[in-house]
């Protein structure tokens, strides 16, 4: 195999290297090949190869040697280029500045030759246009106005620049010399100013936006562009109101002419801002105006929803027309356009509403009594009657007579719907109208009349017309329906409390003024709840009285001390029956007429009454074994309408008063065993005796050593 330097290229591997040499040697194969092996001639070959190789190595030694030197020289030789290179770059960038100097200087003396041309055009140019007016002021002097662009139409703007500048120019020539001519320039600008604004005109109706933007811009010079903003304005609102709304026919218009101003006008801010002025003072003006005055002094309950309306949609307007371009404070503009349209309405507003709910509550509460063919009572007011008062609360005693009121509670959902919802727009209407440093304080005016219709003309008078027809605690079957007017009392309060909640609290949260309306609703609430506790006090006073009477009715001495000891098929007595009858009718209307914890409490005081009047009840006879019996079975009764009262104050009580009666049915030898009882053991011994000596027995069997 023939040794050179392509046998080693890459990827060169020495193993297979190796083995292709051995396989091409004669006898160099395996065993088992076609040639037996001979390792001296493997060797052989092996060594011959050897120096071929070492012999390849030198030459290439050789050629490497060659090529670093030819390396080296071409390195050398490239050196002193790149240093001639550099030497000739360094050259032509000092000619480049030299050459940018030049050019400096050149473009310097250019400009400065410039400036000095400029300085002899300007004032040849002046000149020649100070000739140029002077020729045409001397047609003016002359009274024949020869020059083409005084005569043809199409040059009416070239016309309208010359005819402005020596409008200018002969302000300030002296009256008496030149008054003819001064009049004459006049008449002229005057005359092509009616021009261009006619032409502007007929341009706008036809809908040339080019046109009138070519006018406006020389109309920009003109005194009289004023003029043609406002008859620009006037003609694109004609057409523009064909529908009953005023304001989205106002929004549509000036939707649809927003885009055509800033087309048309160089300043279109201005001519919007104009616009929208021109409408609010003379188109929304007329309708507030027309729409309040009609109903002012006739209806003011109109008056006020047409004022609140008008106010709310005009507010609503002016947000929608604050995307517009308008200058750089649109908010404070547009308030004060709608200040200017309903400040002399809103100046009064509050007198107004107070007025209004003043009158419309008392009328609401008039057309309610009467429907009742009621006439209202004077409350007494100062020293006797809060004497009375007092007294009143002391003592439960009824001062004055007492009234029969049928049931009627003298409380109406209906009116206070009524009154609550005249009030809901009233806060409405006082929120949107008032300024807001006045709201805190019309909105507790307002405040104060409903607490004057609804608490103290309505609901203080239903619980003193109450209170004056609760019967005296001996009255027999009477009616009470105190209750009734405790239910419906607390219902309307609650609905009072919740516009208190929902519609004042917002207005005067955040000023003095809350501490004020807190006060007076705590000084409502307090009033109503001292009389509310003395009606029910009273009443409660009554459902015993109630109860007495049944039991001094049908409670008879024998029912305790039966004739016939062996014979008794009752279970309780009927005076019993009666008493439970009666007090679970009691607990229901209770139940129905409170709410929340005042039912627990309400009930617990009547079940107290009720069990005090039991006990001292059962203390006025004298009983036999089967009447104690008898007394057992009732108070069992008892005990089991106490448990309709779900307090367990009152249950204990009459399971305390259910042990006692055990005393009067006990064998004697177990009396003090049962007085030691769980439910016995704490009370007052005294007590116990005189449960004891209600025994017939007592004295026989000598029950008082037991106690000993």
């Amino acid at each position: 195999m023939a040794t050179t330097a392509q046998l080693f290229e890459e990827p060169f591997d020495a193993d297979e290297y190796i083995e292709r040499l051995a396989w091409r040697t004669p006898g160099g194969g395996s065993k088992g090949g076609a040639e037996a092996f001979d390792p001296k001639r493997l060797l052989e070959e092996f060594e011959n190869h050897i120096e071929e190789l070492k012999q390849l190595d030198e030459k290439i030694q050789r050629k490497v040697e060659k090529l670093e030197h030819q390396c080296h020289r071409e390195a050398k030789e490239f050196a002193h280029k790149v240093q001639d290179l550099q030497r000739s770059n360094q050259v032509a960038f000092q000619h480049f500045q030299e050459l940018d100097e030049h050019i400096s200087y050149v473009a310097t003396k250019v400009c400065h030759l410039g400036d000095q041309l400029e300085g002899v055009n300007t004032p040849r140019q002046r000149a020649v246009e100070a000739q140029r007016l002077m020729t045409y002021f001397n047609e003016f002097l002359d009274g024949d106005l020869r020059s083409d662009v005084f005569n043809n139409p199409d040059k009416i703007k070239e016309a309208a620049d010359i005819i402005q500048k020596l409008h200018l120019i002969a302000q300030e020539l002296p009256f008496d010399r030149f008054a003819d001519v001064k009049a004459k320039i006049a008449s002229k600008y005057h005359d092509l100013e009616r021009q261009l604004i006619q032409e502007f005109t007929a341009a706008q109706r036809r809908g040339e936006i080019g046109r009138m933007r070519e006018v406006a811009a020389v109309l920009l010079h003109f005194k009289g562009y004023a003029h043609c903003v406002d008859v620009y304005i006037k003609q694109c609102q004609e057409g523009a109101y064909l529908r009953n709304d005023v304001f989205e026919d106002t929004a549509a218009l000036c939707q649809r002419v927003n885009k055509q101003v800033g087309e048309v006008f160089s300043s279109p801010e201005t001519v919007m801002a104009k616009l929208i002025q021109n409408i609010f003072e003379n188109k929304l003006q007329a309708h507030v105006r027309e729409k309040l005055d009609e109903t002012r002094h006739s209806d003011v309950e109109q008056y006020l929803k047409n004022l609140y309306d008008l106010y709310t949609r005009t507010t609503a307007l002016a947000t929608k027309l604050t995307e517009f371009n308008l200058g750089s404070d649109k908010h404070t503009f547009l308030s004060k356009l709608i200040k200017s349209i309903f400040s002399s309405y809103l100046e009064s507003y509050i007198d107004m509403e107070r007025e209004y709910l003043r009158t419309r509550g008392a009328m609401i509460l008039q057309r309610y009594y009467d429907s009742k063919n009621h006439q209202k009572r004077p409350i007494g007011t100062g020293s006797i009657q809060e004497l009375k008062e007092r007294i009143r609360q002391r003592t439960n005693l009824p001062l004055g007579p007492i009234i029969d009121t049928h049931g009627e509670t003298f409380l109406s959902p209906e009116l206070v719907v009524n009154l609550l919802q005249e009030t809901r727009h009233a806060f409405e209407r006082c929120h949107r109208l008032s300024d807001p440093s006045d709201l805190p304080k019309n909105a507790f005016s307002i405040f104060l009349l409903l607490v004057d219709h609804l608490c103290v003309e309505h609901i203080d008078y239903a619980l003193e017309i109450g209170l004056s027809a609760i019967p005296s605690s001996d009255a027999k079957n009477a009616n009470l329906y105190f209750l009734d007017v405790v239910q419906q009392a607390n219902s309307i309060f609650h609905l009072f409390d919740k516009q208190f909640n929902d519609q004042l609290m917002p207005l005067i949260s955040s000023s003095p003024k809350l501490a004020e309306c807190l006060h007076k609703k705590k000084e409502v609430i307090e009033q109503m709840e001292v009389k509310l506790d003395t009606g029910i006090d009273r009443t409660l006073n009554c459902m015993v009285g109630q109860m007495k009477h049944i039991l001094a009715t049908e409670q008879k001495k024998t029912d305790f001390r039966p004739e016939d000891e062996n014979n008794v098929m009752i279970q309780y007595t009927t005076a019993c029956s009666k008493v439970c009858a009666y007090v679970s009718r009691q607990v229901e209307h209770v139940r129905k007429s409170m709410d929340g914890k005042n039912v627990d409490t309400v009930l617990t005081e009547l079940g107290v009454r009720f069990h005090r009047l039991i006990h001292e009840h059962l203390q006025q006879y004298s009983y036999s074994s089967m009447g104690g019996m008898l007394a057992i079975c009732d108070v069992a009764e008892y005990r089991r309408c106490a448990k309709d009262f779900r307090v367990p104050l009152v249950l204990q009580l009459f399971d305390t008063l259910h042990a006692l009666c055990n005393l009067l049915v006990v064998a004697p030898d177990n009396l003090k065993q049962v007085c030691s009882g769980e439910q016995l053991t704490n009370l007052d011994r005294n007590l116990l005796h005189a449960f004891v000596q209600l025994r017939v027995d007592y004295r026989s069997a000598r029950l008082g050593r037991h106690f000993s």
